[in-house]
């Protein structure tokens, strides 16, 4: 095994060990405010050295990695079915994995303030710090090991473990009622996309007679199987990604601690199936129709997400149904062909959207509140987290020369290619319902974008009694670190080296197309811009204690419900699935169990009978044993004359 192959064995395996040791430690006591007693410490220790270790080794693994590496053990034979222990590593892996750890280290050292007794808390919230800083390093430990696995049983591993840590997380809250329920309806959801993902693995690797991601992208799969595979595992990219139609359990889980969904939006869970298609592209450009299924899912999920967010009272949620849209940017480029557009964007969405989930975090930890209708006038109390959230939410809009402007402008560059020029995998019509999604989405990304800085941060203050300042140090630190790639991460996008690394099939020159798109293309989306953020400005100077959100009149309550889905998924599947069950255990109940205990009652009364009859008195006995003699006699007379 190579140096670079053991930096990516490694890689997963140091939050393993941290989270797997913090586990062991005991649930903290209530000490009396001070969160001070020793497990607590231990557990911060562990917590942040496994995410300061795993950044160490991505970093060192992009420094060492100059070209796509691999190594791998046969783990089991299954009569010639193979899985394998391995990494496969590329420049992507790389980068992401940095990605990954630098937004997993942030929100390690964020939490340790954040999850003190607050201004606002009636009772001590980090009573549960071991476990919860524990089951961050296994969160991050599953999504390194999804980045760099080299087998598809590995990435499952990785994928399932993410699936059990966002529950355990969601609900770490106990005092929040609705924590629990968020919590089963996120593990739910993802599960049923995940029997899809599941049913697609064992589709490629029974085709391919091994599970090793290598042996699967080379072999020739018959088009029939392909295209059922790269479907199914659609269904686990919906579920994951929080695509349509199972997007619906993410904004319910921002009943977790905010640093959590700091970590579910822009490191890990959401990103993983985006990250999964990258890695079996080449299946799915081989497999149109399953593009075409992307692409028009896509589509529907960034608008859906946009629209949604533009109804939000609560300043997560609104950022939560922002998540849903810029993911469908980016499935959006890979159902156009864009790896590398897809993956760009994932990498400043993580750093933009990080970096506005801690600073919500610090805004709730001031106020005690998550409801814009509550806030306002923070710019003066709270300058520096006002800043950080106006470089977030200008790189979640697109403004230049900010991150998310040149990730953003490249899907739509390549989705505006592949409707006008036909350059994508998928058919034309692809192409052109993801550009014109996007340009939507540009528009009105800019509106609800501009509505929550001056529903949050401008205007007279809503709550005269509060107090809020900017959070401690523990806690600024990591939101101004953030800041700095959400406003210039963008910029790497003009350096070969960076994008070479981004590139499906690198070359030795560069491609036709970098990562950054510089031309009069620029124009529209930067109009669009202008145009969502000005109507949010001129409805708020119209009147700045009103909400611009009173501008969509009688759909606001569509949109703040995020077009009842809920509703229709309540009404389709859970409704009739519990139906179902309730059906099943009657079935069970009268029919099966009626069945075994009426015969067991029949045999029992029937024994119970002849044990009365045994136990008669001699005169009933004898005229008994005579009617018997008599019948026996009958029967064998009756034999008699019929032989």
């Amino acid at each position: 095994m190579s140096t670079t192959t053991l930096l990516g064995a490694l890689l997963p395996a140091v939050p393993l060990v941290a989270g797997l040791l913090g586990l062991l430690l005991p649930p903290a006591p209530r000490a009396a405010g001070t969160g001070t007693d020793r497990a607590r410490r231990v557990a911060i220790a562990l917590g942040v050295a496994g995410a300061a270790g795993a950044l160490a080794l991505a970093v060192a693994l992009l420094v060492t990695l100059d070209r796509p590496a691999e190594a791998s053990t046969t783990w089991v034979d299954l009569g010639g079915l193979t899985v394998s222990l391995g990494v496969r590593l590329d420049g992507a892996a790389a980068l992401v994995a940095v990605a990954v750890a630098a937004v997993a280290l942030a929100v390690q050292v964020y939490s340790i303030g954040y999850l003190r007794r607050g201004p606002h808390d009636d009772v001590d919230t980090d009573h549960r710090y071991p476990p919860y800083a524990a089951q961050i390093s296994l969160f991050t430990a599953a999504m390194l090991l999804v980045v760099v696995a080299g087998d598809l049983i590995l990435l499952l591993v990785g994928w399932e473990v993410m699936g059990i840590c966002s529950y355990l997380l969601i609900a770490h809250d106990r005092r929040l009622p609705e924590a629990p329920a968020a919590a089963m309806k996120a593990f739910l959801v993802t599960r049923v996309g995940d029997v899809g993902f599941l049913l697609g693995i064992a589709l490629l690797g029974v085709s391919a007679g091994s599970f090793r991601i290598a042996d699967v992208l080379a072999h020739d799969h018959a088009t029939g199987t392909l295209t059922a595979a790269c479907l199914l595992l659609l269904a686990g990219v919906a579920g994951k990604s929080a695509q349509f139609p199972l997007h619906t359990w993410l904004p319910d889980a921002m009943a977790g601690p905010t640093p959590i969904s700091a970590l579910i939006h822009a490191a890990t869970m959401v990103a993983a199936g985006v990250y999964a298609v990258t890695r079996l592209y080449p299946l799915f450009e081989a497999a149109p129709t399953a593009l075409a299924v992307l692409g028009v899912m896509a589509s529907v999920t960034l608008l859906l997400g946009a629209f949604a967010a533009t109804a939000q009272d609560d300043l997560k949620r609104v950022l939560a149904w922002s998540t849903v849209s810029q993911i469908g940017y980016m499935t959006g480029a890979l159902a156009v062909g864009s790896t590398s557009a897809a993956l760009f964007h994932l990498l400043t969405h993580a750093a933009f959207k990080a970096l506005l989930f801690l600073a919500a975090g610090a805004v709730i930890h001031a106020v005690g509140t998550t409801l814009m209708s509550r806030m306002g006038g923070l710019r003066r109390s709270m300058p520096v987290t006002f800043w950080c959230t106006v470089i977030g939410l200008g790189a979640l809009a697109g403004v230049p020369p900010l991150s998310g402007f040149w990730s953003k402008d490249g899907v739509l560059t390549v989705a505006q290619d592949a409707a006008l020029h036909g350059t994508g995998p998928a058919p034309a019509w692809v192409g052109w319902l993801v550009w014109l999604a996007g340009l939507v989405g540009v528009v009105v990304t800019a509106w609800y974008a501009t509505r929550l800085l001056l529903r949050t941060f401008l205007g007279e203050a809503r709550m005269p009694l509060a107090h809020p300042h900017d959070p401690p140090a523990v806690m600024r630190w990591p939101v101004l670190l953030l800041a700095v790639p959400a406003a210039l991460l963008g910029l790497a996008g003009f350096n070969w080296a960076f994008a070479r690394r981004l590139l499906l099939t690198p070359t030795a020159s560069a491609p036709e197309h970098l990562l950054i798109h510089v031309g009069p293309e620029l124009l529209l989306p930067l109009a669009l811009l202008v145009v969502g953020a000005g109507l949010a400005w001129l409805r708020w100077r119209r009147d700045p204690a009103a909400d611009p959100a009173t501008a969509l009149g009688p759909l606001r309550p569509v949109f703040a419900a995020g077009f009842r889905l809920d509703d229709v998924q309540r009404a389709l599947v859970v409704r009739p699935t519990k139906a179902l069950a309730r059906a099943a255990r009657t079935a069970d109940e009268v029919a099966v169990d009626g069945a075994v205990e009426g015969s067991g009652r029949a045999a029992l009364g029937l024994g119970g009978g002849l044990a009365a009859l045994h136990r008669a008195a001699l005169p009933r006995a004898a005229v008994g044993v005579l009617a018997g003699a008599l019948l026996i006699g009958l029967a064998a007379v009756v034999i008699g004359v019929s032989a």
